[in-house]
């Protein structure tokens, strides 16, 4: 039953991962952030560290994976919005 389980957390982990791939993918082609919050971004990129760390914790590949990936775009992301908003 554990096994079976197991698979769930991959599949959540694998589509919640991959619906953040589209903004993620659209933002690196245009380098647009207009239309992004900073307050939602900071939040959103400190909670898949919080994620990652929990993971890393219990030692659980499915949610290390999904929020490393998450992790790293989303900190690219933010790293551009950050940057955009003090360009200006």
């Amino acid at each position: 039953m554990t096994f079976c389980f197991e698979w769930v957390g991959y599949l959540a982990a694998t589509l919640t991962t991959l619906s953040f791939l589209p903004q993620a993918i659209m933002t690196l082609k245009t380098r647009d952030t207009d239309s992004l919050s900073l307050g939602m971004y900071s939040l959103f990129t400190t909670g898949v560290l919080m994620w990652l760390l929990y993971g890393i914790h219990l030692q659980n590949q499915a949610i290390i994976i999904a929020n490393a990936i998450t992790f790293v775009l989303a900190a690219i992301i933010l790293g551009f919005k950050i940057y955009n908003s003090f360009k200006r």
